[in-house]
């Protein structure tokens, strides 16, 4: 599989988001302490959360942080809560919460960071279990299935649409400065198919603003051509990544890899 880079600069916050059949005209954002459902001319149409009132930090109740949202088959909200929370919500299509599962921990269902989510049209549910290096896997209500261990902390997690569908993972790359230099652990995008198993990877390391480089792809999605577009945290990866380089300006947050072949 190839892929053609185009580069894109941005400089301002950025949400990619897929949307799902059930959803065609709308999507779907993650705020921190609240999740919003909004048309894509951008009239909100359902919010989730209390703007401004995070709930107590670990405390498993909705939301601390959330980071992601995703659509069941038949248009329920799983939303993942990981930065100062670990659990993922589901919730009916009109927003009425359903149930919870997740805890901090290493253990089959438990998270530390859960920071993307994704639904397949089998009712699959895929969580990136960011820094316990996996994805895990769920049936619709939270009962664990299965785990990919294959990745390095696995950030931004994104399929088409479909049954059995190939998965887009973008690993950010080392956090310790002790192994950032080492070689492939990223950061670097992965593509598996739906048992996990590795089909390909682009993404030169060490991190890097050069072409075919990246420095923290985050959050992820695919068009109907096949393009990929990687949004990345530079910003404030950089001071971790270059600590005795000053901060450019202006530096790269989004990649397009235009697939052609």
């Amino acid at each position: 599989m190839h892929r053609r880079l185009l580069n894109i600069v941005a400089t301002a916050s950025m949400v990619i988001a897929a949307a799902l059949p059930a959803a065609a005209h709308h999507s779907f954002s993650a705020e921190f302490d609240r999740d919003k459902q909004v048309t894509l001319e951008g009239k909100v149409l359902l919010e989730l959360g209390v703007p401004g009132k995070p709930a107590p930090f670990m405390s498993g109740e909705p939301f601390h942080r959330c980071t992601h949202t995703a659509l069941s088959p038949q248009g329920e909200i799983y939303v993942s809560d990981g930065y100062g929370n670990s659990p993922v919500h589901k919730y009916t299509p009109d927003g009425k919460l359903l149930l919870s599962w997740g805890e901090p921990g290493t253990g089959e269902g438990e998270f530390n960071i859960v920071h993307n989510i994704c639904c397949d049209a089998d009712g699959w549910v895929y969580v990136a279990d960011r820094e316990n290096h996996r994805v895990q896997v769920f049936d619709g209500n939270g009962k664990f299935e299965t785990q990919w261990q294959n990745l390095h902390r696995p950030c931004g997690l994104c399929m088409p649409y479909g049954h059995q569908p190939i998965f887009y993972v973008g690993e950010v790359g080392p956090a310790a400065a002790v192994s950032r230099d080492i070689p492939n652990l990223g950061p670097r995008v992965s593509i598996v198919d739906h048992q996990g198993k590795l089909i390909g990877r682009f993404g030169e390391t060490p991190a890097g603003i050069e072409l075919g480089k990246f420095l923290a792809p985050h959050g992820l999605a695919v068009d109907s051509r096949g393009d990929v577009y990687v949004g990345e945290v530079s910003w404030t990866a950089w001071p971790q990544i270059y600590p005795d380089t000053p901060r450019p300006d202006r530096i790269r947050s989004l990649q397009k890899f235009e697939k052609v072949g």
